[in-house]
């Protein structure tokens, strides 16, 4: 099944696909594009289309999808939903600054959620990582500035994060709910 997350009106239609005859206990919110807009090089049309496409994927898409299986949910007497987050929410990415701000905005929309959906047996919880070894950041996660942010010597594997991600989907207590968990092998701690 695919959907435009970015177009409110393709969510309806993928949620009913999604879910006709059958239960859906959990669901990963895992959009995310970052495009780079360096606020001093970037003009101003590509810098508002930048920010316009990355709310919608990284923000829109997952709220949008979200109150979908919040309802659904709610009324089958419980569920999951995880978001996809980053290390940027907390950090700051100054080329990307909209990407930051989008997932800044999941954490808090993420917390919310987990407030409003908790009484119904709904739990939210976010998982947030920094780097992760995949295809698209292949070229950059060996960067000699990039190893030197990493305590571990390395990035996150897509296997460590899917780990926490089934741990939230599956089997984290509801005393989790409205959790932010951070999977960038100290590479950025807050407290």
């Amino acid at each position: 099944m695919q959907a435009d997350l970015t177009d409110p009106k393709a969510i309806g239609p993928l949620w009913e696909q999604a879910s006709t005859g059958q239960r859906i206990d959990a669901v990963v919110n895992n959009a995310g594009i970052f495009p780079n807009h360096a606020p001093l090089t970037t003009e101003f049309d590509d810098w508002t289309a930048a920010w316009q496409r990355t709310l919608s994927t990284n923000l829109l898409g997952p709220a949008h999808l979200s109150h979908y299986a919040a309802r659904a949910m709610a009324e089958q007497g419980g569920g999951r939903i995880v978001n996809i987050s980053s290390r940027g929410a907390y950090r700051g990415e100054p080329t990307a600054p909209a990407y930051a701000a989008s997932k800044a905005g999941l954490n808090a929309m993420s917390q919310s959620l987990a407030k409003a959906l908790a009484p119904k047996g709904v739990y939210v919880f976010v998982v947030a990582p920094g780097w992760v070894a995949t295809e698209r950041v292949a070229k950059s996660i060996n960067d000699p500035a990039v190893l030197a942010d990493q305590p571990l010597g390395r990035v996150a594997t897509p296997e460590e994060v899917a780990e926490v991600v089934t741990f939230c989907a599956l089997d984290a207590p509801g005393s989790l709910t409205g959790a932010i968990l951070d999977v960038n092998g100290a590479s950025y701690l807050r407290s």
